[in-house]
C-alpha cells in the first residue's frame, strides 16, 4: 500500500509533463523540435480553416462582392483544410519515430541498471518483481507518453487559438464549449490513475502466464514435456491463467466504459447547448451568418482539440506512476559499477571465518568457513545438496560479498569487481547461447586484442572440443540451435559441457571454479578430461565442485561441507583413511559400480 500512495503522490500532472518533455527531448533533440513545428503549422492550419471559412460564407452571401476575392477565400480555405489533412500521416510518423526513439532510451536505463545490480540484488524477489512490470511497461509506455505529450501540446495550442476565435465571435460560447471538457479531464485522470494499482495486482499473473507459454513453445522442454504428456495439464493452468487475467482486464474495461460514457454525455451536453446558443445570438441579430458559420466550426474543431486534449491528460496521469516505477528502479541500484582490474594469483586465494545468508533466510547458507586456493592447485569442494558448495563458490568468485568474514587475494583484501575480472566461473546450470560456436566461447572474455583466433582454438584444443568443430559445417562460424532465424546445430549435453569448458579456459584467469564440470560427459570422456587436468588447466589454479568423486580423488585438497560448514579437510587418501562423512559418500558412490 505505501508503495501505491507513493506511486499516486508522484502522479502530479505537471511534474509528468516536465520529465517526459525531458525524456523526450533527451531521446531525440532534433526530432522533437520537427514535431514541435509540426504542432504550430497545425494549430496555424485549424485556425485558418475557420478564418477562411467565414471569409468564404461572407463572399457567397454577398454576391455583388463574389470575384476575385471569393475565389481566393476558396483557394486559401482548400489549401488550409489540405494542410490540416497532410499534417495527419506526418505527425503520426514523427510520434512513431520519437515513440521508437524513447523506447530504446528507457530500454538503456533500465538494461544499464540490470547490469549494475549484484547478483544478490538481482536474485531477490522484490528487484525481480520491479525489474518484469518495468520491462513490460517499456514495450508500450514510451509510446503512449510520446504520443500523449504531443497530442497535450497540440491540444493546449488547438484550444487556444479556437477560443481566441469563439471570444471575437461572442465571449459567452467559450464557457459553454469549454464546459465540456472538465468533465473529461476530471474522469480521465481518475481513470488513469487506476491503471498502476491494476497494473501491480496483474503482474504476477502475466509472468506465470509467459513462463507456462515458454515451457508449452520452447525447444529446450519439447521432449521431457511429451515424454510426461504434460502439454495439456500445462496448458490449461495457462487457460485459468488467462480467465484471471481477463476477469482483472474486464472489471477495469467496466471503468473505463463508464469513464467513456459520461464523458460523451458531457460532451455531447455542452457542444448542443454552444450550438443552439450560435442558433439563438443568429436568431436576435448579434452575429450574422458568416460569424455564426465561423463559430460553428470553431465549436466543433474546439471539441477535437479538447478531446485530443484530454486523451493527452489521461495517458500522461496512466503513464506517470510507470514512470516513477522506472525511477525508483535506477535508484535502487548503485549509479555506477566499478571496473574491476585483472590480478595475477601468485600466492593464492583465501576465504576465513566466512559467514553468508541469504535474504529472508534464518539459517547462514555458509557458516564459518575456512578454505585456501593457492596458485595452481586444484582443490575441491564435495558433500550433498543443499551444503553451501555453489554458495560458497560464488563468494570466492566475488559474486556474493560474506556477511562477516574475510576475502583475501594473494594476502591482501582487494576489491569484489577485481576477484571477478580474476576469476572464471562456470556453473553447472550453464548458459547455452543462440550464437555461433566461437561466441559461445569469446563471451567469457569480451576484452581479448588480435591473438582471438589463436586463443579460441586453443581453448578449444584443451577442452577437447577440436574434433567437434572439424565436424561442424562451419567449424566456429557454426550456429548453434537454430531458434533465431538461422540454420543452426543442436550439440550433444557431453558436447555443450565441452564447449562451457572452453569458455572457462579462454578466459585466461589465474582461478577457475568450475561447478560440476563432468555432469554431462560420459565415463571415458570425464577419464580423459580429468587424466591430466593440470595440463588442460595450464598452471592455472582451479576450485572444483563435483559429486563425482572420480574427480575429486585427483585434488590437491578436498574440502568436505555439511550444512554450510566446513566438516573436514585433506587429500583423498587422508579423508579415507579417517574414515569420516567423505569416506561414507565415496564408498556409497563406489558401491553403485560393483
Amino acid at each position: 500500500m505505501r508503495l501505491l500512495r507513493k506511486a499516486k503522490a508522484s502522479a502530479s500532472t505537471p511534474r509528468l509533463i516536465a520529465a517526459a518533455a525531458r525524456e523526450v527531448r533527451r531521446a531525440d533533440p532534433l526530432g522533437t523540435v520537427i514535431a514541435w513545428v509540426y504542432l504550430l503549422v497545425g494549430a496555424t492550419a485549424t485556425l485558418g480553416v475557420v478564418a477562411t471559412g467565414k471569409l468564404t460564407l461572407d463572399a457567397l452571401l454577398r454576391p455583388e462582392r463574389a470575384t476575385f476575392g471569393s475565389t481566393l477565400s476558396l483557394l486559401l480555405l482548400a489549401l488550409t483544410i489540405a494542410v490540416c489533412c497532410a499534417l495527419g500521416p506526418l505527425q503520426t510518423q514523427q510520434d512513431r519515430l520519437l515513440g521508437e526513439r524513447v523506447s530504446q532510451r528507457v530500454w538503456d536505463r533500465l538494461l544499464d541498471t540490470a547490469a549494475r545490480a549484484d547478483l544478490v540484488t538481482f536474485e531477490s524477489t522484490g528487484f525481480a518483481s520491479s525489474l518484469e512490470r518495468v520491462r513490460q511497461h517499456a514495450l508500450r509506455m514510451p509510446f503512449t507518453a510520446t504520443a500523449s505529450l504531443l497530442g497535450l501540446t497540440g491540444g493546449l495550442l488547438g484550444v487556444a487559438t479556437l477560443s481566441a476565435v469563439l471570444v471575437s465571435v461572442e465571449p459567452l460560447l467559450l464557457p459553454i464549449v469549454l464546459a465540456a471538457g472538465l468533465p473529461a479531464v476530471l474522469l480521465s485522470r481518475w481513470a488513469g490513475r487506476q491503471e498502476f494499482p491494476f497494473t501491480h495486482r496483474l503482474t504476477p499473473l502475466a509472468r506465470r502466464r509467459d513462463y507456462l507459454r515458454q515451457l508449452l513453445t520452447e525447444r529446450p522442454y519439447a521432449a521431457e514435456l511429451r515424454a510426461f504428456d504434460s502439454t495439456g495439464r500445462l496448458g490449461d493452468k495457462q487457460e485459468d491463467l488467462n480467465d484471471d487475467i481477463n476477469t482483472g482486464l474486464f472489471g477495469e474495461f467496466r471503468h473505463r466504459r463508464l469513464v467513456a460514457a459520461i464523458t460523451t454525455v458531457g460532451v455531447t451536453v455542452a457542444l448542443g447547448g454552444a450550438l443552439l446558443s450560435i442558433v439563438e445570438l443568429l436568431r436576435r441579430g448579434r452575429i450574422g451568418l458568416p460569424e455564426a458559420g465561423a463559430a460553428v466550426i470553431a465549436a466543433r474543431l474546439l471539441v477535437g482539440r479538447l478531446d485530443t486534449l484530454v486523451t493527452g491528460i489521461g495517458g500522461l496521469v496512466e503513464s506517470a506512476p510507470l514512470f516513477a516505477e522506472l525511477d525508483r528502479f535506477v535508484a535502487s541500484v548503485p549509479a555506477t559499477t566499478p571496473t574491476g582490474r585483472k590480478r595475477t594469483l601468485t600466492e593464492g586465494i583465501a576465504l576465513s571465518d566466512v559467514t553468508f545468508s541469504y535474504p529472508g533466510q534464518d539459517r547462514p547458507a555458509v557458516d564459518g568457513v575456512d578454505i585456501r586456493v593457492g596458485a595452481g592447485e586444484v582443490v575441491a569442494l564435495v558433500g550433498e545438496n543443499g551444503a553451501g558448495k555453489t554458495t560458497l563458490a560464488k563468494i570466492a568468485a566475488g559474486l556474493y560479498a560474506p556477511d562477516t568474514g574475510s576475502r583475501r587475494w594473494d594476502g591482501s583484501v582487494v576489491p569484489a569487481a577485481d576477484v571477478r575480472a580474476s576469476v572464471t566461473v562456470i556453473f553447472q546450470d550453464f548458459v547455452r547461447y543462440r550464437l555461433t560456436l566461437r561466441d559461445n566461447i569469446v563471451i567469457s572474455d569480451g576484452h581479448r586484442g588480435a591473438d582471438e583466433d589463436h586463443d579460441v582454438e586453443e581453448a578449444a584444443k584443451r577442452a577437447g572440443l577440436s574434433g567437434v568443430t572439424r565436424e561442424l559445417p562451419e567449424g566456429l562460424e557454426t550456429m548453434l540451435d537454430g531458434q533465431l532465424g538461422r540454420e543452426g546445430v543442436d550439440l550433444s549435453a557431453g558436447q555443450w559441457q565441452r564447449v562451457v569448458l572452453a569458455r572457462a579456459l579462454y578466459r585466461d584467469t589465474g582461478l577457475l571454479v568450475l561447478d560440476e564440470p563432468a555432469a554431462s560427459l560420459d565415463p571415458r570422456s570425464e577419464y580423459e578430461l580429468f587424466a591430466d587436468v593440470r595440463a588442460m588447466l595450464g598452471g592455472r589454479a582451479a576450485l572444483l565442485i563435483s559429486h563425482r568423486f572420480s574427480s575429486t580423488r585427483l585434488a590437491d585438497r578436498i574440502y568436505v561441507l555439511d550444512a554450510g560448514r566446513v566438516v573436514e579437510c585433506g587429500t583423498h587418501d587422508e579423508l579415507m583413511a579417517r574414515a569420516g562423512q567423505y569416506a561414507e559418500l565415496f564408498k556409497l558412490q563406489s558401491a553403485a559400480y560393483r
